[in-house]
């Protein structure tokens, strides 16, 4: 438990942090899934369609410091990857 003033504010951060980060990490997994269930499916026209908006989810999301760049970007690259080889399937 924590004693010092600075280190109660801290906890308090701490969880407003969490809380803020792990919706935005849930957005994120749910567009991602989403978007995977609707390739998995056949669906490319609906999916071409969602590409835009999961991507405008992980830049969010990167944006706010809960993914870093990379992360980002490496994601962006593999559900592209996704929709291409099953354009060609």
């Amino acid at each position: 438990m924590a004693h010092t003033k600075s280190a109660k504010k801290r906890l308090k951060q701490n969880a407003k942090r969490r809380l803020r980060n792990r919706f935005y990490m849930g957005t994120l997994r749910s567009a991602v899934k989403k978007y995977r269930l609707a390739l998995e499916a056949g669906e490319i026209a609906e999916a071409e369609a969602m590409l835009p908006q999961v991507i405008r989810t992980i830049d969010k999301t990167q944006s706010k410091g809960v993914i870093k760049k990379n992360n980002a970007s490496r994601h962006i690259s593999r559900l592209a990857l996704a929709l291409n080889a099953a354009k060609q399937a």
